[in-house]
């Protein structure tokens, strides 16, 4: 029991010195980004950039939380094909029903709105 224990903490303490570096690999290719602004042109920035991030995505899915997290991901993306799109016709029908009764519901708000301003326009005498 102890065992398992154990190689957790050390499991927990190399996941967080991975995130770490990780941050560090980003920030590292963010500040390069801009240091280097008059040096290289900006498509050169930017692969050094791209290349921080790359560096903070392979070190991030070292750790537990980047594979549970990579996980998380693919399962979206298997559930994501499982999806039936609606198909152009049913979303303009749609949108259109959505529109009609907004517009239902503007005008009844608004006839019970001016019902209730007259009504207290004549209770108070103001209307008048």
């Amino acid at each position: 029991m102890e065992a398992q224990t154990h190689e957790k903490a050390g499991s927990s303490h190399k996941d967080t010195a991975f995130l770490i570096i990780a941050a560090a690999a980003l920030l590292g290719g963010m500040f390069a980004f801009y240091y280097f602004e008059g040096q290289f042109n900006a498509f050169v920035r930017t692969l050094i950039l791209l290349g921080g991030f790359a560096a903070t995505l392979a070190l991030a899915y070292q750790t537990a939380i980047g594979r549970e997290l990579w996980g998380y991901v693919t399962g979206a993306r298997t559930e994501l094909r499982k999806v039936v799109w609606p198909t152009r016709q049913e979303s303009i029908q749609t949108t259109l029903m959505i529109a009609l009764v907004v517009l239902v519901m503007a005008l009844l708000l608004w006839g019970l709105d001016s019902l209730l301003l007259w009504g207290v326009e004549t209770l108070t005498g103001r209307g008048v």
